[in-house]
């Protein structure tokens, strides 16, 4: 990448108090993007293993999103989700045809999307009330999950400290363990409507759900009359090397949720269920912007993008390149190993060096090098799906380098 003519500008320029304080920002703006690399206001280039917390599945500003973008922006944008547009039909026919479901609401963010299945499930216990003809309406969530951050995604997820931030809480999401079937079944009363679970819990540490716990889940949900609703906000399109994470354990969900990905850098996001579990009724669910034709123009060049041919074989193939490099990489540095699924994988450090670490990284000279710690003893890599094996050896090299200085200077 060529420095862009902006570069040298000092940081002083930006007004950054006009922004509402929602987190600790270092001393840099990103001007541009492409592929694995940004580039800040500075000139300085850095390897990107962020993007965006998986949303840019296609790297920093693909081709196909730009002109879909161009080209959608020149026709309508959005006439109102109160009529049919061309784009949304098309992106909903192809995320049909390529899963298990049968219905598709689009909305524009992974809360949104999770908010919208919890109300679905709820409606569907409304529907189908329990023996006494009480509503079911409790939804058994993971400990340690995240769903968004809306307060009934917020009360729906395992994450720590987030019952009391904003109380009282949404009631009736009790938390279960992933990967305990026997959790599960001890929460399930005449009350349960469903189970709501991420097939890898993302910020909680990229921990799988095993492939018996998924088959042992969708078992005892039918047994008991329960939807089964995976949300894939960060785990779908493509991640872990099959286009949804619920096609690694051979079963069929009754509702599933997408976003990051899926608009691959825009706000776009998606609410999937079977026929049966369609229960909305006209004024239950909407949105101002919900599958509005620019978004999901974007969406079907993504989808195009991940469907063709040997893309998904690809990001299994260094999904595994990428497991074979950090497991060696933790074998010399005395590590804990790592784990995940496709390019969605996490290295164990063993200390809680992982603040350390992100920040000698980022400050790296004269190329940085971009990561993220969900947990203090825990790095995430969530890389474009189309990086290259050379930015892989590349992260690999100054990864190494990085835990080195972050020990000493522990």
């Amino acid at each position: 990448m060529n420095k862009p003519e902006h570069a040298n500008m000092p940081f002083s320029q930006y007004d950054t108090n006009a922004l509402l304080h929602i987190t600790n920002r270092p001393p840099l703006v990103f001007t541009e993007g492409h592929g694995m690399w940004l580039t800040d206001h500075n000139g300085k280039q850095y390897l990107d293993y962020l993007q965006g917390w998986a949303v840019n599945c296609l790297g920093h500003s693909p081709a196909c999103i730009s002109e879909a973008l161009v080209a959608q922006a020149a026709r309508v944008i959005n006439p109102s989700p109160a009529f049919y547009n061309e784009p949304s039909l098309q992106l909903a026919s192809m995320l049909v045809k390529h899963s298990c479901f049968d219905r598709v609401f689009f909305a524009n963010s992974g809360a949104e999307a999770n908010e919208g299945a919890i109300k679905l499930a709820r409606k569907w216990g409304k529907l189908h009330p329990n023996a006494a003809g009480e509503h079911r309406y409790e939804i058994i969530t993971m400990d340690h999950s995240f769903h968004g951050r809306t307060l009934a995604t917020m009360s729906a997820s395992g994450k720590a400290g987030w019952g009391t931030m904003f109380a009282p809480q949404v009631p009736g999401f009790p938390h279960a363990q992933l990967n305990d079937l026997a959790s599960v079944e001890a929460l399930i009363t005449d009350k349960t409507i469903a189970v709501m679970l991420e097939p890898v819990q993302g910020e909680g540490g990229v921990i799988p759900a095993s492939r018996e716990f998924m088959q042992g889940l969708r078992a005892l949900t039918k047994k008991h009359g329960l939807l089964l609703i995976v949300d894939e906000v960060q785990s779908g399109m493509g991640r872990t090397g099959k286009l949804f994470a619920y096609q690694l354990s051979d079963i069929e969900p009754d509702i599933m949720t997408l976003g990051k990905g899926i608009g691959g850098g825009v706000p776009l996001s998606a609410l999937l269920c079977k026929e049966e579990f369609a229960c909305f009724e006209p004024g239950d669910q909407g949105g101002t912007y919900n599958g509005n034709p620019l978004m999901t123009a974007v969406g079907i060049a993504v989808l195009d993008s991940l469907l063709a041919p040997g893309f998904l074989q690809s990001v299994a193939d260094k999904g595994a390149y990428l497991k074979a490099g950090l497991e060696q990489l933790s074998s010399r540095h005395g590590l804990e190993g790592e784990r995940g699924e496709g390019l969605l994988r996490a290295l164990k450090l063993g200390a809680p060096i992982g603040p350390k670490i992100v920040e000698i990284a980022r400050d790296l000279e004269p190329v940085g090098l971009l990561l993220n710690a969900p947990r203090p003893e825990l790095l995430r890599f969530m890389p474009a799906l189309n990086l290259s094996i050379a930015e892989i050896d590349q992260m690999l090299a100054l990864l190494s380098q990085v835990i080195e200085l972050a020990r000493q200077a522990d």
